[in-house]
This record gives structure tokens, sequence and C-alpha cells, in this order.
């Protein structure tokens, strides 16, 4: 039997290889966004996903979330609650939940959403 060692990299510093945001969800800007999976646990998908400066739409899953870097606020589709979110915040975002997003600074974080 082997064992897996541990995995460690620094969230911060990863380098991520950027995607255009796809321009039916895209409101504003010209946004790009990154990810970096990790291994699932216990049926958990986590990884670090990031967003460059612009505004689009999404459709959440279930997920909790630490901002690790930049400025964003969350409208949250058919009502009149958002959130402005920085560094050091954590998050819950409910499945199906439509939202928008405008990132005014690049936004990181390490997300633990249901798979």
């Amino acid at each position: 039997m082997s064992v897996k060692t541990a995995e460690w990299f620094s969230a911060p510093g990863l380098e991520l290889e950027h995607q255009r945001v796809p321009a039916e969800d895209v409101l504003a800007g010209n946004p790009s966004t990154a990810i970096h999976e990790l291994e699932g646990l216990d049926g958990v998908s986590v990884g670090i996903w990031e967003m460059t400066p612009g505004t689009a739409t999404d459709t959440e899953a279930e997920e909790v979330f630490v901002v690790l870097a930049g400025r964003a606020r969350i409208d949250f589709l058919g009502t009149a609650h958002a959130l402005d979110i920085a560094a050091g915040d954590v998050v819950r975002l409910r499945a199906g939940q439509r939202t928008a997003w405008t990132v005014t600074e690049t936004l990181r974080k390490v997300y633990f959403a249901s798979e």
C-alpha cells in the first residue's frame, strides 16, 4: 500500500493560467478567471480560484470560500442583497443562486464546494 504525501504550495504566489470569461456571462470589462484544483476531500472540491477586474454572472454551487487577496462585490440577482468582500472574508454560497461578481482588484480565493 502506498501512502500519499502532503500537497503544499503558496496560495497567494501560485501562478495560474487565465481564460477569458465567456462573452454571454460578461456584464462589464474583459474579466478572466483561473483555477487550480486540488485533490477532492470526502466529496468536496477544493481549490484556488481567481478573477481579474470586470463584472460577470454565475450560477453558484454549494460553497464556502476564504478571500486571499483582492476586492469584489457579489450581487445576488433578483434580490436586494449584495456583499462587499476583501482579503480575510469567509463567504457561504448556496447552490443555484444567480450572482453578478464585480471585481475591482483581482480576487483570489480558496474554495470548498460540493462535487
